[in-house]
């Protein structure tokens, strides 16, 4: 690569993180008393992850934490999750410049690093460009480039243009499983496009998303979390909510992931047919009935028992960070309803009712995640992806 596409790429990929704030900026003034809260909750975040680092065990990931039994549940570097804890560490070094933090982040880095050719999974995105993407943005170095590229590499051998879509998990032959949580997934293949000037992970990228967008929505922009193909035609054979409240039902974190993911669509393509959808989806999610008032969702938004069904912090996260982003490339109208609406659930999420007191909640930052209901595996729990992007949504709203 010519030294000249080598520099143009780094501030290329800079720039997808910049623009989030740079054109909000342009739109909005935030709330000084939100802000306040927010660089509060940086400081006392950093506060709350030198806690969890001292629980941690050597080599492991922490995942969750149970507070009946004071147990963490932690992982190695093979799990969807593995990313989230150094991205995290590493966006609150960002603000507040602890180097404590920058060391765990790296030590973690390390222990990461092989799974760049790790085949078996589609979470790579999550897992490497959540942890490595950070790191390159930080840094300045490209020190990460190839790790970045083999990652593209790996997530891209999982697609099947008969399809057009990136497998997820890997069954039985006959079936080719494709889930709306890849769609967060993609970020890492445009990353590779910037770094290596090859334009295949942006071409996987876009099918993906346009075979997603025609097969996992409904009339109403909700989303399916989960549609089976045919590999060998492409044909659907079956469309389910595996961790939703039923089939037809509406899970929250689905809706978050697909938000999220065609909202970073619209950004490095500016193809306007992903910001109406990430448009109509967030018009869905906020124009709900079953929305609380806080903003923060159930963990299904048809969920047997509400207003009594738990919520979950998780997916509020997730849509808080990509309602911010959003409403930079909304028009005026939207734009300031998406704002409002993110800066009501950072609020919440800031508050006693979401954030953990330092030292408590096994050093994880916010409380009431839910996991998977439906296999009532880790309700009403923290978990570290709920951590990571409450950070990012904090980072995002103090670059105004």
């Amino acid at each position: 690569m010519h030294y000249k596409l080598k520099t143009s790429c780094f501030v290329l990929l800079f720039m997808a993180f910049a623009a989030v704030s740079v054109n909000a900026q342009k739109r909005f003034k935030p709330n000084g008393n939100l802000l306040k809260a927010v660089k509060r909750g940086l400081n006392e975040s950093a506060l709350q992850y030198h806690f969890l680092m001292e629980q941690l065990p050597a080599g492991r990931f922490p995942v969750t934490y149970y507070s009946k039994e004071q147990k963490m549940i932690t992982s190695g570097s093979e799990p969807w999750v593995g990313g989230f804890y150094p991205g995290g560490l590493l966006y609150l070094y960002e603000t507040t410049r602890d180097t404590a933090l920058y060391n765990e982040a790296l030590r973690k880095l390390k222990l990461l690093e092989k799974e760049q050719f790790n085949k078996t999974t589609h979470d790579l995105g999550f897992m490497m460009y959540c942890s490595f993407g950070n790191a390159r943005r930080l840094m300045h170095t490209s020190a990460y480039d190839q790790i970045i590229i083999n990652s593209a590499k790996s997530l891209s051998s999982r697609y099947n243009d008969k399809v057009g879509c990136i497998r997820s998990w890997d069954s039985d032959a006959a079936r080719f499983m494709v889930i709306i949580d890849n769609m967060v997934n993609l970020e890492l293949l445009f990353a590779a496009t910037k770094l290596t000037g090859d334009s295949s992970y942006y071409h996987i990228a876009v099918k993906h998303a346009n075979t997603t967008m025609k097969h996992h929505y409904r009339a109403d922009y909700s989303s399916y979390h989960l549609v089976i193909y045919n590999p060998e035609t492409g044909a659907v054979s079956k469309k389910q909510t595996v961790q939703g409240a039923a089939d037809t039902s509406a899970w929250a974190r689905g809706q978050a992931w697909g938000l999220y993911g065609y909202t970073v669509m619209y950004r490095e393509t500016k193809d306007k047919k992903y910001l109406d959808i990430a448009n109509h989806i967030a018009q869905f999610l906020l124009d709900h009935p079953n929305l609380p008032k806080d903003k923060i969702p159930y963990w299904d938004f048809n969920a047997a028992g509400i207003p009594n069904a738990p919520r979950d912090a998780s997916a509020g996260a997730v849509i808080c960070s990509a309602l911010i982003e959003l409403a930079g490339y909304a028009d005026p109208k939207m734009a300031k309803t998406y704002f409002s609406a993110a800066e009501t659930m950072l609020g919440a999420l800031s508050s006693p009712a979401y954030r953990a007191a330092t030292g408590e909640n096994g050093g994880f930052i916010l409380k009431h995640g839910v996991g998977n209901y439906p296999r009532n595996a880790d309700i009403d729990v923290p978990l570290i992806y709920a951590d990571y992007y409450y950070i990012e949504a904090l980072s995002r709203y103090q670059k105004l």
